[in-house]
C-alpha cells in the first residue's frame, strides 16, 4: 500500500476522532486547551512527540507534487516546526496558542478537524 494512503488514513482517523470528540464534549476540549501548558514535562513531551512525528513524515514522505499528497508533507513540516518551537520556546507557543485558541477559534476547531478528517478519509479510504 502506498505510504501516502497509509498516512492519509491515520491522519483521517485522528482528525475525525478529535472533531467528533470536540463536538460531543466541548468542555473536555476546553480543559485540554487550558491545561496544555500547565505541566512543563507534558509540554516538553508534547513538543518532542510532535517533532518526532513531523520529522518521520518529512523523512519518508517529503513529496512536493501538484496533487493531494503534498498536504501530508505540509502536515509533516508543520508538526516538525510546532514540535521544535514547543521544545525551544514553550512560553512563546503558549502565548500564541492562547491568542489563537481563545474565544472564537476554539469554537471552530471541531469543524476544521472534522473537515480535515473527511478530506484525508476521502483520499485514504475512498479514492
Amino acid at each position: 500500500m502506498n505510504l501516502s494512503i497509509v498516512l492519509a488514513r491515520i491522519v483521517s482517523v485522528i482528525y475525525l476522532s478529535a472533531g467528533v470528540g470536540a463536538i460531543l464534549d466541548k468542555d473536555q476540549y476546553r480543559r485540554i486547551a487550558d491545561d496544555m501548558f500547565k505541566n512543563a514535562a507534558v509540554t516538553y513531551l508534547m513538543g518532542f512527540t510532535a517533532a518526532i512525528v513531523g520529522l518521520l513524515i518529512v523523512k519518508y514522505h517529503n513529496v512536493w507534487t501538484g496533487n493531494w499528497t503534498v498536504l501530508i508533507t505540509i502536515l509533516g513540516w508543520l508538526a516538525t516546526i510546532k514540535g521544535v518551537l514547543i521544545i525551544a520556546v514553550p512560553s512563546f507557543v503558549e502565548r500564541f496558542s492562547k491568542m489563537v485558541f481563545g474565544g472564537k477559534m476554539l469554537q471552530w476547531f471541531p469543524y476544521v478537524a472534522y473537515f480535515l478528517g473527511l478530506l484525508f478519509g476521502y483520499f485514504g479510504f475512498v479514492r
